[in-house]
């Protein structure tokens, strides 16, 4: 295997399987061989779990031998960020604190991979407990972006987005707190969809703050997250904020057809509010005029509040309630914690009961506002970030409040939302198209992130990979 070899999807890997033209050790092989040549450059594994995710691929390839075929995750290599529990693996959140944590269980999702037939090939870099990075004061360093690696692969589901976009894995579970699944895919150039509050289990996962984590799937394609979604989607009496509603049949919903959906382009985040660079907004517009000529109905979406009134209540929830968890700790060993990290909880010590109080009173108003906008539409659209990632080690400590990326609002509204790949910077850096649905819509979401992927050519563009002598 050449680094450079165009790794297969999960759609792909699994037709392959599922008619004994591919097998699970020989796909699982690849990717050991991949993550050997490629790992040490781009920093996306804090742990390579590689005897157990052989054996688990030999017992996969038994199964399937035998007639059991689970299904399209059957003996698919994913990786879990390393905030999702799993029982007798260290589960460290990327920090010293908690560096020697090994769960007794194993989270829900991490446990639902399992049983679709996933295997799990190791634990993934993150920002420390989802907050704190990209930072280099940590007992991991950070991942890099499998564009160039001297960039930023976004956070903080970062180790994820780098394996995915280097053929690591072929799928992964990161987190959103207010776009850390999106980000990264972004930045990446894969797609990571957000579902909506309470669609995916959170059980088990290491909390940032509980009214606004959601957990989610990221891979190379809308089609990938759609197969991983059903595995993942579904109530679970753990998750205290799960909602019982019926799940449907997410790749069913994948035709290729977006004639006559009701697209609503939200510009005044992008164009006025936080301006995405030139490149951006010019991918931007492509990406309006391929819907458009795919047969979609695409318009202004009503004017709703400013992105910085969804930015402030979303700010105010996440650090006080990231505090909440994190309170004991910060006072009695703030050393232990990376600074990035440290200092950003730590803001949540100085916001009132009032202030929080306050902000999910204005967070009611806000999510009822872009209800009522979306009333005529099936989506909104809008870039995910505003610009091309930055150098790696240019971050500070509150970097996305100087420049937000525009994604917060929807963890604010709990939509589902997804990133897809729209277009590269002239340096090759690639871009995200966000699309936001209706809550529980995650099909219309995918299909058109699907229709949209089909309809360009970016999906057939991989990252020059380096080795690790690089």
């Amino acid at each position: 295997m050449q680094p450079n070899e165009t790794p297969l999807t999960i759609a792909e890997a699994a037709k392959l399987i599922e008619t004994r033209r591919l097998s699970p050790v020989e796909l699982m092989e690849d990717c050991l061989r991949r993550i050997e040549l490629l790992d040490g450059r781009y920093n996306a594994f804090i742990c390579v779990l590689k005897d157990a995710a052989l054996a688990g691929a030999r017992v996969a390839e038994a199964e399937i031998a035998a007639g059991n075929y689970r299904g399209p995750m059957h003996g698919i290599p994913i990786g879990l960020k390393d905030i999702y529990e799993t029982a007798g693996i260290a589960t460290t959140g990327h920090s010293k604190l908690t560096a020697d944590h090994v769960p007794d269980a194993d989270a829900t999702t991490a446990a639902m991979l399992t049983a679709a037939g996933a295997i799990n090939v190791g634990k993934l870099a993150t920002w420390e407990f989802a907050i704190g990075g990209p930072s280099f004061d940590l007992p991991w360093p950070p991942a890099r972006n499998p564009w160039d690696a001297n960039m930023c692969p976004g956070g903080s589901s970062s180790g994820t987005g780098t394996a995915v976009a280097t053929g690591m894995i072929l799928g992964g579970m990161g987190s959103d707190t207010g776009g850390s699944i999106r980000f990264p895919a972004a930045r990446c150039g894969i797609a990571g969809i957000k579902p909506t509050y309470g669609r995916i289990s959170r059980a088990g996962v290491m909390p940032l703050a509980f009214s606004l984590d959601h957990a989610g799937p990221m891979a190379w394609n809308s089609e990938d997250c759609a197969i991983m979604m059903q595995a993942l989607a579904g109530y679970d009496p753990r998750d205290p904020a799960s909602a019982k509603v019926a799940v449907p049949d997410y790749r069913a919903a994948l035709t290729g057809d977006v004639k006559g959906l009701r697209i609503g382009v939200l510009r005044s985040f992008y164009e006025t509010e936080s301006p995405a660079d030139d490149d951006v907004v010019a991918s931007m517009e492509q990406s309006i005029r391929v819907l458009r000529e795919l047969g979609a109905e695409v318009t202004e979406l009503p004017a709703i509040p400013p992105m910085r009134d969804y930015l402030a209540a979303c700010t105010v929830i996440s650090r006080s309630e990231a505090y909440a968890i994190h309170e004991a700790t910060l006072k009695a060993t703030p050393e232990l914690y990376g600074k990035f990290a440290r200092e950003r909880m730590m803001m949540g010590a100085f916001f009132t009961a009032a202030d929080y109080v306050q902000a999910l009173r204005r967070r009611r108003e806000l999510v009822a506002a872009f209800a009522g906008a979306m009333t005529e539409f099936d989506l909104a659209i809008l870039p995910t970030i505003p610009a091309a990632a930055p150098e790696i080690e240019s971050g500070s400590t509150h970097s996305m409040l100087e420049r937000p990326i525009y994604t917060q609002a929807f963890n604010l509204t709990g939509s589902p939302a997804i990133s897809v790949c729209n277009g590269f910077s002239a340096a090759g850096l690639p871009f995200g198209l966000q699309m936001v649905g209706k809550p529980f819509d995650e099909a219309t979401v995918l299909r058109a992130g699907d229709a949209f992927e089909r309809a360009t050519a970016h999906r057939s563009m991989r990252p020059e990979l380096a080795l690790v002598a690089a």
